[in-house]
């Protein structure tokens, strides 16, 4: 078994932690919340990419034998310097789908809902040259991670936000929208309240775990079949609360795993 590192500033990365259980159970994870600093996505470049180091420093410092960067905006600012830093070790970052959404999108028209960072950072403009075809509209989710990180994901308050922040994508008459921040695939009752089986909602929990599996097995991992490893909840702010909002949004059975909280204030 290998030990996985996952972090997030919040609980956004717990949609990406549910996948890896979901293919990958054997395997014993951390799952690190930055959540008394969430949102990451308004505050500035240097700060994201510094925390971001500190924090993967930490979980190597763990032992984990890989790392997934489960935060859009801290891949998007951080994932080179993370990778050359440590580089005895796999980091699997995460990035908004806009190549398999161009490519599903039968009209040419994408709608990406993401933080403002990850918009205006240079990965994002890099990957949105790589595709001219396809007409993106581009909105930043603003406010809506700490809806979701209080607990409000299918709330009054998030819906009429999060109505207010689809608008300008339904009137372009996009058929596709990517979900390009780990916190919005917890939005998709909600979307799906609003717009409807009309939008094919793209998000990339999948091919991110696929990853982790190609490079664990690259490494000569071997698994232990019909074995579920363990899970550690890490926490800046409130371990217990971290393991509450798990066990509310994730679809995995976590009474299958040997699970412990702890909060870490000395980052």
């Amino acid at each position: 078994m290998a030990l996985i590192g996952v972090f997030d500033s919040g609980v956004g990365g717990l949609s990406i932690l549910d996948e890896a259980l979901r293919q990958l159970p054997e395997h014993d994870y951390i799952y690190l919340a930055d959540s008394i600093n969430a949102p990451y996505g308004e505050k500035s470049s240097e700060w994201i990419a510094s925390r971001s180091m500190e924090l993967c420093q930490y979980l190597a410092a763990q032992g984990c034998d890989a790392i997934m960067v489960a935060c859009n905006t801290a891949t998007a600012e951080a994932i080179a310097h993370i990778r050359n830093e440590l580089s005895h070790i796999p980091i699997i970052g995460v990035e908004p789908g806009i190549k398999p959404a161009a490519m599903q999108s039968e009209n040419g028209v994408v709608g990406v809902l993401a933080t403002e960072a990850t918009l205006k950072s240079d990965k994002f403009s890099a990957l949105l040259a790589t595709l001219p075809n396809c007409q993106f509209i581009k909105q930043a989710g603003a406010g809506l991670v700490p809806l979701i990180e209080a607990g409000q994901a299918n709330g009054e308050a998030t819906l009429e936000l999060l109505a207010e922040h689809l608008e300008p994508i339904q009137d372009a008459g996009a058929d596709t929208l990517v979900l390009g921040c780990t916190h919005y695939p917890f939005l998709r009752k909600a979307i799906r309240k609003l717009l409807g089986d009309s939008i094919n909602l793209i998000d990339t929990s999948d091919a991110v775990v696929r990853q982790l599996k190609r490079r664990l097995e690259a490494q000569g991992t071997h698994l232990a079949d019909g074995k579920c490893g363990s899970i550690r909840f890490i926490s800046s702010k409130d371990a217990e609360l971290l393991h509450h909002m798990a066990q509310e949004l994730m679809q995995s059975d976590l009474d299958e795993h040997a699970i412990e909280s702890q909060l870490v204030s000395t980052f």
